[in-house]
């Protein structure tokens, strides 16, 4: 079987190319099997490649997502946010449980459907701004994420997502936090 010849680093690079890439080997498909000649020996290659192109980071995050799961969007403390990117596919979910005293983020939960960097862009986002305030985690930029991933450039539309993704949960918690304010104060005016 291909999965032996490659170590479990390069078996998440395989699955991580595999979104990526159309000239895999399928993998009902043994080492000996002969597609085209000389097929296998170049994916092969390519999925090596693949391997190397991608920071160590991004196939931990991809292979083992962390956060990974959702919550209750009418909890009153949960903030979401959801993105797409039409340019590719990508859909990220991220929703945030902030506590209403502190503004701490003390819960993450994300789901994405999308290529293996927005999948580790999404995992590494939600470590990152779990514990923060919500202001703080606001303010975190696609550069920080994408540095962090060592992405390739036409992968940081990947961490743009995130962005986007933290940015809109953070609104959506904040508009739900005024709009229970807004209610707080009508409730004293009829009393």
């Amino acid at each position: 079987m291909l999965s032996s010849t490659f170590s479990s680093a390069h078996m998440s690079a395989l699955r991580l190319a595999k979104s990526a890439t159309s000239l895999l080997i399928p993998s009902s498909c043994s080492a000996s099997t002969t597609l085209i000649p000389g097929f296998q020996r170049q994916s092969a290659a390519v999925l090596l490649q693949a391997s190397r192109a991608y920071h160590e980071k991004v196939l931990e995050h991809y292979s083992k997502p962390r956060n990974v799961g959702s919550m209750s969007k009418t909890d009153p403390n949960v903030g979401t946010g959801l993105v797409g990117a039409p340019a590719c596919g990508d859909v990220m979910k991220l929703q945030i449980l902030v506590d209403d005293v502190t503004g701490e983020i003390k819960d993450v939960k994300f789901k994405t459907f999308g290529c293996g960097s927005a999948i580790a862009s999404s995992s590494f986002a939600t470590e990152k701004i779990k514990g923060m305030s919500v202001w703080d985690a606001a303010k975190v930029k696609n550069t920080d994420i994408a540095k962090e991933l060592s992405l390739p450039p036409v992968k940081l539309h990947c961490s743009m997502l995130a962005e986007d993704a933290i940015k809109s949960a953070v609104k959506d918690w904040e508009s739900k936090r005024q709009a229970r304010k807004a209610l707080g104060h009508m409730a004293s005016a009829i009393s």
